[in-house]
């Protein structure tokens, strides 16, 4: 009989416990971050497989959890594959990264809400004004990469899928 599939709440505290020495920019535990992301997720409809995604979506990306623990993870494989979907790679550029945001199904509505809570005014406004601009104006890039509202690069996208067109 296979092993059965963590729950909501093990992946929650799972998450946690991974990041529970991490602080985001603000010097904040970075768990409010994956809380506040996957309640975003909950609240914008998502399903308990995009939940759990969410709790999980920096993961890899932050080496709380390794590869290796994500590949062997009683997780069904479409949360597996959310959770690598959102893992930004190294020297990967925006175009490659949103494009497999875009190409794996439920993937798009965790980044919405991770790039919801990462560009929150009250977040930002505790952070030094260049890396606030900074973090702002990426916000906004990759927002139009992705084809979300206040998004600062919208067409961009549209311009490398139909080179010599606008």
């Amino acid at each position: 009989m296979p092993t059965p599939y963590l729950t909501l709440a093990q992946v929650e505290m799972t998450a946690r416990e991974a990041h529970r020495t991490q602080t985001d920019k603000a010097g904040r535990p970075y768990a409010e971050h994956l809380a506040a992301v996957a309640g975003g997720v909950r609240d914008r409809g998502g399903s308990e497989a995009q939940i759990a995604a969410a709790w999980l979506h920096d993961a890899v990306e932050d080496d709380a959890l390794s590869r290796q623990w994500l590949d062997e993870a009683p997780l069904p494989r479409e949360v597996k594959e959310m959770v690598l979907a959102v893992t930004k790679r190294d020297g990967e550029d925006l175009v490659a990264y949103t494009g497999r945001i875009l190409a794996t199904p439920g993937a798009l509505l965790i980044k919405e809400s991770d790039l919801a809570h990462n560009a929150d005014p009250d977040r930002l406004a505790v952070l030094e004004p260049a890396t606030r601009t900074r973090l702002t104006e990426k916000y906004a890039q990759v927002r139009g990469l992705l084809g979300l509202p206040g998004g600062g690069v919208a067409s961009e996208r549209r311009d490398q899928a139909n080179p010599g067109s606008g």
